[in-house]
């Protein structure tokens, strides 16, 4: 058990304001939402967040990002203290990430008359996929794809929008969120499979070490203690997975 002598070295060095400040990725509309009504986000990150926050007696600030590429891209500006976004390797080498909480499948969407029949008949030559760029299945992309081309658009609509304006022939996407753009174009078809599991964490700036390690502690528990799932079942998200706990 931390002892509170501990835990000030943590809270020292995780948010030495006393508040703790949470970068949230708006663009993953299964973990996080925003309260109209209070202009408070909920879902399964906010709740994390909050509960990893009461156990350190720390306040907390959440700073809404549009894309999980801003939140990286702030890493090295003392603008966060921790943030929930998908584990990447471009991202780790300025985050420590905790192990994976959840997984999120991601596939491909495709059009009406489309040919393509499986994950692996995309990657052809002169096939364009839509993507949002900088978005944890676009950096997979990004480093696998070797004979498509990858059309970028800034946010997760954009690149719906895209693939329908410019006839693209695939839309890459989290694959609870291509089921509801799927009932939005007539005919379209989900490939089977998947072309990788976006996996979700908590991620501290390199260098905080105290702070990641006990981060890293207070995933493991939340994981084996069920609380991750509880957290899913309450706010009735679908489409997510917790992830294995790592030995």
């Amino acid at each position: 058990m931390t002892s509170d002598k501990d835990l000030s070295h943590v809270r020292q060095d995780l948010a030495p304001s006393g508040t703790m400040r949470v970068g949230l990725n708006l663009a993953n509309f299964l973990l996080v939402n925003m309260n109209k009504a209070t202009g408070e986000p909920e879902g399964i990150a906010p709740s994390l967040a909050r509960e990893l926050a009461t156990r350190l007696g720390l306040k907390i600030e959440f700073l809404p990002y549009g894309t999980p590429g801003e939140i990286a891209e702030d890493a090295t500006s003392d603008i966060w203290d921790l943030a929930l976004l998908a584990v990447e390797p471009a991202r780790s080498e300025v985050i420590d990430f905790t192990a994976p909480y959840l997984e999120i499948e991601s596939t491909y969407l495709v059009p009406e008359k489309s040919q393509l029949a499986s994950i692996e008949d995309v990657d052809q030559d002169g096939i364009k996929i839509a993507v949002m760029n900088k978005s944890a299945y676009d950096l997979y992309l990004t480093r696998n794809i070797q004979h498509a081309t990858l059309i970028r658009s800034s946010s997760m609509d954009e690149s719906f929008d895209v693939f329908v304006a410019q006839q693209l022939d695939v839309l890459a996407g989290l694959k609870p969120r291509l089921l509801n753009e799927q009932q939005r174009l007539k005919g379209s078809r989900i490939l089977p499979g998947r072309f990788t599991a976006v996996q979700q964490a908590i991620g501290v700036p390199k260098g905080k070490t105290n702070g990641a390690n006990y981060i890293k502690d207070f995933v493991k528990e939340m994981l084996a203690s069920g609380r991750v799932q509880d957290i899913i079942d309450f706010h009735g998200i679908k489409g997510v997975s917790v992830a294995q706990i790592s030995s």
